[in-house]
């Protein structure tokens, strides 16, 4: 695996950081904002509605730029307004903080997603697009819990501090380490992003200079020109499969967001566990979201459908048995890593799915991921706070996340339905 699909990974670290650790804080925000519990939950609402809007938009935006200058832009971005973030004393300017924050992150994540696949082989698309995903997961991991302490021992504002400064490596290291080709030079891609340099330069009569003296080598490859926007928009809403695959990301990420967002108040005021256990549980989370990543790099190109339907289905079943047993620190604390490993596994797999279902319009395509997973962000925290504003207790958001899997097996499985149907008609009209 190149070196510079690792610090993609690295920036979607502190990224993620940034996305999640609004689960440990969201307290000490309302608080200090005096804001009620779910105007705080909206910041996260409102960072997943930047992602939506932003990842295609980005996307456009950037389509024609080398990759490197447009991931070291939206990532400057993104530092400048978490620094904005930390020294606002209003929770208006803090909200849009959030949104501008995500702009600039949905604009990261749909290059990055098109810049790890384009510079590893086609069998490796599944293991690139893991190590990316995986920055999001090592950040439960670590960066949620350690923002979770920062927050208890010297507020929320350290959190935002910390994400700005643990950012600024990830700038140096796309510089040295990302090719600076344009969208579409898979090849070229290929071999800079294994070596983070330059490549050799061919003259006018076919030879290239490295280092010492000349070597005989065949002219470079021209670079395809950019498919025009409307044609990949076309591809990208005519591929087969690829519209109920992004509805059904939309809602299993929904699922998870809408009961993270709200797992620390169900840990204090409902499993009874102390703030000091809040940390530890996002952590566990953080964990088995690892594991969940890992495996699906590993196992989900072998049989990714059943991959996919079993994830779904265990995962309806795992958030009512969490609603279930809240009460129960022991229930609790178990089914959490569990979840993590599901909803990330899951979701993983179904970014692979729709990065193969685009063909050429992989960075779009990556906007597109990004815009569903960060759809369901968006609803799924807003979501839950009705169901708490609505008097449902602080179980009502994971009944939600259930609600929200049992829907997404629905879509799942109209998808698969379809797609049996085409294989019958394009078996009888090659029989007739």
């Amino acid at each position: 695996m190149p070196f510079a699909v690792y610090v993609l990974g690295l920036a979607v670290f502190a990224q993620g950081t940034s996305e999640f650790m609004l689960s440990g804080l969201v307290s000490a925000i309302a608080a200090d904002l005096d804001v009620s519990l779910s105007a705080a939950g909206l910041l996260t609402s409102a960072f997943a509605v930047g992602m939506v809007l932003g990842a295609p938009l980005m996307a456009l935006f950037s389509r024609t730029w080398p990759r490197r200058r447009a991931l070291l832009l939206f990532l400057a971005v993104f530092i400048a307004v978490h620094i904005v973030g930390a020294l606002t004393p209003g929770y208006g300017v803090l909200l849009a903080a959030r949104f501008v924050g995500a702009l600039a992150n949905a604009g990261f994540w749909a290059v990055a997603l098109a810049a790890a696949v384009s510079m590893v082989p086609d069998g490796l698309r599944g293991r690139a697009t893991a190590v990316v995903v995986g920055g999001v997961t090592i950040a439960c991991v670590v960066g949620v819990p350690a923002g979770a302490v920062l927050g208890e021992r010297w507020g929320w504002r350290a959190a935002f501090w910390a994400v700005a400064v643990v950012s600024l490596p990830a700038l140096w290291a796309i510089t040295r380490s990302v090719p600076g080709g344009v969208p579409g030079d898979r090849g070229r891609d290929r071999d800079r992003g294994r070596g983070g340099g330059t490549a050799p330069v061919a003259d006018a009569r076919g030879t290239a200079s490295a280092g010492q003296g000349h070597e005989t080598a065949p002219a470079p490859a021209r670079t395809p020109a950019p498919i025009p926007v409307r044609d990949e928009l076309r591809l990208l809403l005519t591929a087969p499969h690829l519209l109920p695959t992004l509805l059904t990301m939309a809602l299993v990420q929904g699922a998870t967001f809408c009961a993270f967002s709200y797992l620390e108040p169900l840990l204090t005021r409902t499993t009874g566990l102390t703030t000091t256990w809040v940390p530890l549980a996002l952590a566990l989370f953080g964990a088995g979201a690892f594991l969940g990543v890992g495996a699906a790099g590993r196992y989900a190109e072998r049989r990714p459908t059943a991959f996919i339907a079993y994830g779904m289905a265990a995962l309806a079943l795992g958030w009512s048995a969490l609603a279930l047993t809240a009460g129960r620190p022991l229930a609790a604390l178990a089914l959490i890593p569990l979840l993590g490993m599901l909803a990330f596994g899951t979701g993983t797999a179904l970014i692979t799915r729709v990065l193969g279902l685009a063909g050429r319009s992989s960075t779009l395509a990556g906007a597109f991921g990004t815009s569903a997973f960060n759809l369901g962000a968006a609803v799924g925290p807003w979501a839950g706070g009705l169901a708490l504003e609505a008097g449902g207790g602080y179980r009502s958001p994971v009944w939600v996340s259930a609600a929200l899997m049992a829907l997404a097996l629905l879509t799942e499985g109209a998808r698969r339905l379809r797609r049996v149907r085409s294989r019958e008609r394009a078996s009888g009209s090659t029989a007739g």
